[in-house]
């Protein structure tokens, strides 16, 4: 990890790819033994091929999924492997820089027998970069690091960029779907998505924003926040042209 807290580490395939900054951790507290033989032994057969999957996330799966949907910043994996574990016959992709992450979710792997994941250690840009166009049936960002100071806002995976990659490789009537528990992070998000007209925000009351979607799963990160007194909104983005 370089001084400035972005990670420098080469992708989880080993190969030469163009680095962005990662801020924030890369790993944590020492792993257990039987986490380490999971990233040996478990990660490597469901790793994204970041070269595969520039013919559609579809390629990555023995059989065609009925949908594909990719969560960046999947954290401990609760609500990613959920996902999979209630849709078997979809597709899910997630990509985290946190080793510790990648390995807890490693272990929900295991215990379910969740043969329709596919993982990355990385960073999700590297991953939306390399997707054709319309090839999500959405996409996931909860809880994100909010980079609270204004000297750090530069730092948040939300701008500009990000929202018109989203736009590029989500499918007409897919989803954008985003959570935060810092009020700032939600205004900031909702000023860089609402004028990108790819996307519509269908919330017309308080209920729309401030109550999670049909399947939620709580994250750890989430039942914090809420132990702490903070309220998550959950913001909602369709990709128009359906």
């Amino acid at each position: 990890m370089s001084p400035d807290g972005a990670s420098d580490d080469q992708n989880a395939t080993g190969a030469a790819s163009p680095r962005r900054k990662i801020f924030g951790r890369a790993k944590g507290k020492a792993l257990r033994p039987a986490q380490s033989q999971r990233l040996a032994d478990i990660l490597p057969r469901i790793q994204i091929d970041l070269e595969r999957l520039k013919a559609g996330p579809a390629a990555l799966f023995p059989a065609a999924p009925k949908r594909v949907v990719l969560e960046i910043g999947f954290g401990g994996g609760e609500h990613l492997a959920a996902m999979a574990k209630s849709e078997p016959e979809s597709g899910f992709l997630g990509v985290e820089p946190f080793l510790n992450g990648v390995a807890k979710l490693l272990g929900q792997v295991e215990a379910d027998n969740l043969q329709n994941l596919r993982l990355l250690r990385g960073d999700g840009r590297e991953v939306l970069a390399r997707l054709p166009d319309a090839s999500l049936d959405a996409v996931y960002l909860l809880y994100p690091d909010p980079w609270p100071k204004r000297r750090q806002r530069k730092r948040r995976i939300v701008d500009a960029a990000f929202v018109a990659e989203l736009a590029r490789v989500i499918r007409p009537g897919g989803e954008f779907r985003f959570a935060s528990d810092i009020d700032d992070y939600v205004g900031w998000t909702l000023a860089r998505v609402l004028p990108n007209r790819d996307f519509q925000w269908p919330a017309r009351k308080d209920a729309d924003w401030r109550e999670p979607w049909a399947g939620w799963h709580r994250t750890r990160y989430e039942a914090k926040a809420i132990r702490e007194g903070r309220v998550p909104s959950y913001l909602r983005f369709m990709k128009r042209g359906a």
